[in-house]
C-alpha cells in the first residue's frame, strides 16, 4: 500500500481532533498532500474504525483511482487549495464548536488579539454559506483563505492548512481558541482592536517567531 506511514499519520489526526473537543463524531476530514494528488478521509465513517485502507487517494483532477471509499464530501475544497498553495501540505476542517458559533453568526474574527497573525493576516475571514460539498463552497473558502492560512465557513465550521499535518492540525487548535476568546470577550463588552500597523509589526514578528537559530546552545 502507497503512503502507508502518511495514511497511519491521518488516521491518527483524525482521531486528535475527536478526542481533543476539535469535532464531532463523523463530520470534518483531514487531508496530506502526496506527489500525485492527496489523501483524505473517506466520507460517513467513524474515525475509530479507519484503517489504511480506509484513506482515500484523489488525483489533482479530482478522480478518485481504482476500487476505493468515497472520499470525504469536501473533496474539492482540498483539490483547490492544493492547486492554488504550493505551500499547503496538509488541510484540517472540523466543525469546532466556537468556530463554528461564529461561522453561524457569519463573523469574522478580527484583531482583537495579536495571535490572530498566526493564521497570516489581520483578521480570520468567514467565507458565505454554500451548501457542503460543492464547488460554490470551495471558491467561497479559497477567496477567504487569500492571504491566509485559515477560515471560517458560514453556518458550517472552519479549515485551516499546514506545511503536514502537524502545522495543520496545531492551527486549527489555535483558531478554535481564538474564536473560544473571542466569542467570550464579546459576553464582556465590544472588545478593543488592534490597529493595522500594530498587526502589520506582529506579522512581520511572526515570520521568525518560534524559530531556534541553528548552531546556536
Amino acid at each position: 500500500m502507497a503512503h502507508l506511514v502518511l495514511r497511519r499519520q491521518i488516521i491518527a489526526a483524525a482521531r486528535s481532533i475527536n478526542e481533543t473537543g476539535l469535532n464531532p463524531g463523523k463530520a470534518g476530514n483531514v487531508s496530506a498532500r502526496v506527489r500525485t494528488g492527496f489523501l483524505i478521509t473517506p466520507t460517513g465513517m467513524p474515525y475509530a474504525r479507519l484503517r489504511p485502507g480506509s484513506i482515500v487517494h484523489v488525483t489533482t483532477d479530482g478522480t478518485v483511482p481504482g476500487r476505493q471509499l468515497r472520499p470525504s464530501s469536501e473533496w474539492r475544497v482540498h483539490r483547490d487549495i492544493y492547486a492554488a498553495r504550493p505551500e499547503a501540505g496538509a488541510i484540517v476542517h472540523v466543525h469546532s464548536p466556537y468556530a463554528t458559533a461564529l461561522a453561524c453568526t457569519r463573523r469574522s474574527i478580527p484583531a482583537f488579539h495579536y495571535m490572530v497573525a498566526v493564521a497570516g493576516g489581520d483578521s480570520i475571514r468567514c467565507a458565505p454559506y454554500a451548501t457542503f460539498g460543492t464547488q460554490a463552497l470551495s471558491d467561497h473558502a479559497l477567496r477567504a483563505l487569500t492571504g491566509r492560512r485559515a477560515c471560517l465557513l458560514a453556518n458550517h465550521g472552519m479549515l485551516a492548512y499546514g506545511e503536514d499535518l502537524d502545522g495543520a492540525m496545531a492551527l486549527a487548535t489555535e483558531v478554535e481558541f481564538l474564536a473560544r476568546q473571542y466569542v467570550l470577550s464579546l459576553q464582556i463588552g465590544r472588545p478593543a482592536r488592534l490597529t493595522r500597523a500594530e498587526m502589520l509589526i506582529v506579522m512581520e514578528k511572526f515570520k521568525s517567531y518560534g524559530r531556534q537559530e541553528q548552531g546556536r546552545s
